[in-house]
C-alpha cells in the first residue's frame, strides 16, 4: 500500500512533470529538463527549506547560551528542558526542522533515483544527454566532485554564524560535517547516474544562495534572545 501511495503521489507526478518539461520547455535536453525541475521543486518547497536552514544556523549561534542552561540545570533535567524550550520559543526556532526537511526530501530523492535508473533507457526520453556532452544515464566523476565541492562551500557558509570558540560544540560538530557531508556525497554520486548529480548540483547552488541570504539576515540582528 505504501508503495502504491508513493507511486501515485510522488513518483508519477515527478515523472510526469519531468517528461512535460523535457518535451515542451527544455528542447528535448534531459539535463536542462532536470535543472528546470530542480528549480521548480526548490521554489515550491522554499518555505520549508528556508525555515530549516534558518533554524539550523540559529541553533549553531545559540549553542553558547544552550551550554550555559545545561550547566546551570545539570542536576535538574526537567528545568533544563523547560529552559531550552523557552530559548527556542523566544528565538522562534524549531530544533527538529532539519529532521522534518530530511523526511520531505527523501521521497523526492528516491523518486528521482528510480526515474533516472528506470526511465532513461525507455521511450520516455529520446535522449539522455546534457547538451550532447554528458550521458546522464552513466556515472560522472566530474559532476560528483562538483556536487561535493559545492556542498563543502555551503557547509562552510552555514558555520559562518556559529563562531570559532572552543566552547562551542556545534561549531566542532559542524566542522566535522563540513568534511563528512561532501565525502558521503562523493561516494553516493560515484555509484549513481549522473542525472542525480545534476539535480544535486543545482539544488546545492540554490542552497548556497539561500544560505547567503540567511547569514546576512541573521548577522543584522543585534543579538540572540536569551
Amino acid at each position: 500500500m505504501i508503495s502504491n501511495i508513493f507511486h501515485v503521489y510522488v513518483y508519477a507526478p515527478i515523472l510526469g512533470a519531468l517528461v512535460f518539461i523535457y518535451e515542451n520547455i527544455a528542447f528535448n535536453d534531459l539535463g536542462v529538463a532536470i535543472i528546470i525541475l530542480t528549480i521548480f521543486v526548490r521554489v515550491v518547497l522554499f518555505p520549508i527549506f528556508y525555515k530549516s536552514a534558518k533554524d539550523q544556523t540559529l541553533m549553531q549561534k545559540i549553542q553558547p547560551r544552550m551550554k550555559e542552561i545545561q550547566e546551570k540545570h545539570k542536576d535538574n533535567k526537567e528545568a533544563q528542558a523547560q529552559a531550552l524550550m523557552a530559548l527556542y520559543k523566544e528565538n522562534k526556532l524549531n530544533p527538529f526542522s532539519g529532521f522534518f526537511l530530511l523526511i520531505i526530501q527523501l521521497p523526492i530523492f528516491i523518486a528521482l533515483f528510480q526515474i533516472f535508473s528506470r526511465e532513461l533507457s525507455n521511450v520516455a526520453f529520446d535522449s539522455s544527454t546534457f547538451f550532447g556532452l554528458i550521458n546522464l544515464s552513466e556515472k560522472s566523476i566530474v559532476l560528483a566532485f562538483v556536487a561535493a565541492g559545492l556542498q563543502y562551500i555551503q557547509g562552510k557558509m552555514a558555520l559562518a554564524t556559529a563562531g570559532t570558540t572552543k566552547d562551542n560544540p556545534a561549531a566542532s560538530i559542524g566542522k566535522m560535517m563540513v568534511i563528512i557531508g561532501p565525502a558521503l556525497t562523493l561516494i553516493i554520486l560515484f555509484t549513481l547516474p549522473s542525472a542525480l548529480g545534476v539535480y544535486w548540483v543545482v539544488s546545492t547552488l540554490f542552497s548556497i544562495g539561500q544560505q547567503i541570504y540567511i547569514n546576512k539576515k541573521i548577522n543584522k540582528k543585534p543579538e540572540i534572545k536569551n
